[in-house]
């Protein structure tokens, strides 16, 4: 499978399988690949991949996201070990941790509007509200919002919200 947010490989250290729950409560068997103390926000962030399908011009094919989450969305799986998992404290050399979650600002180009950004988006900088993926997807369905098409926040909330309609 490949990495489809651009971050570091999946493959730099021993995954280990957890449980990942989805906003719609819906939970997916992951790979947690390293864990990060912060001294902001949650005091800890995993990184896990999270497997989806993505269109192809042949076709569709299996990719596994990139993300971080907080201990909010994992549950450990019994039995599985995560000793193996790559723990990094302040102390250690690390770049920061890009921020989990989404942030929605006003809409610069139409009065009353909003966008929803990853929080890791440069459109997000300077203000807006870092939220959850459940917060974030209510605020999409408002009127007058939008997902920034230069983040990832149209492509994964976007669909997330088509497959919600009918269900509220």
């Amino acid at each position: 499978m490949n990495s489809a947010s651009g971050e570091r490989p999946l493959t730099d250290g021993v995954p280990a399988r957890v449980t990942l729950t989805l906003p719609d409560a819906q939970t997916v068997e992951v790979r947690l690949y390293e864990r990060l103390r912060t001294t902001h926000g949650h005091p800890w962030r995993y990184r896990v991949g999270v497997p989806a399908w993505t269109a192809t011009e042949s076709g569709v094919e299996a990719v596994e996201y990139s993300v971080w989450v907080t201990d909010r969305e994992l549950q450990p799986i019994g039995g599985v070990d995560l000793s193996a998992v790559p723990t990094h404290r302040p102390a250690e050399p690390l770049p920061p941790p890009q921020p989990s979650g989404w942030v929605v600002r006003p809409d610069p180009r139409r009065r009353g509007g909003t966008v929803v950004h990853d929080a890791v988006c440069p459109e997000a900088t300077g203000g807006g509200k870092e939220m959850g993926t459940l917060e974030a997807l209510d605020a999409l369905m408002r009127p007058g919002a939008s997902a920034c098409h230069e983040c990832c926040a149209a492509e994964i909330l976007i669909p997330a919200v088509e497959l919600g309609k009918g269900y509220g």
